[in-house]
C-alpha cells in the first residue's frame, strides 16, 4: 500500500514539474505570452471547432476522455496514469482549473468540438516550456474513435499551422510526438 501510495504521489509530483509554469498562480503579469496578445478565442475547420475548455463542457469531455483512457495513455508524460480512475467530479475539477489558467493567461486549453457542439472530439493544451530552445510545448488528442479517421493527425498539422501563423511562440515543442518523453525531459531546463 505505501509502494502504491509512492508512485501516485511521484506522478503527481513529476506531472506539476512538466507542468509547472501552467500551474503559475501569480498575477495576469505573469502570463506566458504578451499582454498585447488577444488570445484566440477560436479555430474552426470544416470538421471541428476549438475553443476554451471550460466546466460548461464537463459532461462531452467526460464521455471523450473515459472513451479514449487507452489511446490518452500515451499522450501525457509518464509515469502519469491519467485518465485512469476519474470521475465525473474530478473532470469538473480539471476543467475547472484549465479554464482558470486559460483567463489568467498562464496556459490554454481548448475543446475540439463537433461544429454542432454535440460532441467533445479531443482536446489542445498549450503550457509555458521550462525546457532550452523552447518557450512554449503542445499536448492534444482525439477522441479513440476517431483515430482511424486520420483526424488527430489533420488536428496536428492544424494546430501547427495556427501556433506558426497566429500565436507569438518562437519555438513549440510536442512532447511524444517530435521528441520522445525521454528526449524531452533530457532537455537542460530553462528555469532553474
Amino acid at each position: 500500500m505505501f509502494r502504491q501510495a509512492q508512485n501516485q504521489l511521484y506522478d503527481v509530483l513529476k506531472i506539476l514539474k512538466v507542468l509547472k509554469q501552467g500551474f503559475n498562480v501569480g498575477s495576469v503579469a505573469d502570463s506566458f505570452v504578451p499582454q498585447d496578445f488577444d488570445v484566440p478565442a477560436v479555430l474552426e475547420t470544416d470538421e471541428y471547432r476549438l475553443r476554451m475548455l471550460t466546466i460548461n463542457d464537463v459532461v462531452k469531455d467526460f464521455d471523450a476522455v473515459v472513451t479514449s483512457e487507452e489511446h490518452l495513455q500515451g499522450i501525457f508524460p509518464p509515469p502519469s496514469s491519467w485518465p485512469q480512475g476519474l470521475n465525473l467530479e474530478q473532470d469538473l475539477i480539471d476543467l475547472g482549473w484549465h479554464q482558470k489558467e486559460f483567463q489568467r493567461r498562464t496556459s490554454f486549453a481548448y475543446t475540439m468540438m463537433s461544429l454542432d457542439e454535440s460532441r467533445c472530439l479531443g482536446c489542445v493544451y498549450f503550457y509555458p516550456s521550462d525546457r532550452q530552445g523552447y518557450d512554449a510545448y503542445a499536448l492534444l488528442w482525439a477522441r479513440q474513435s476517431e483515430l482511424a479517421s486520420g483526424l488527430e493527425e489533420r488536428l496536428l498539422l492544424a494546430v501547427r499551422q495556427w501556433l506558426a501563423d497566429v500565436w507569438p511562440f518562437e519555438s513549440v515543442g510536442f512532447p511524444g510526438r517530435d521528441l520522445s518523453w525521454d528526449e524531452w525531459f533530457a532537455l537542460p531546463e530553462r528555469y532553474n
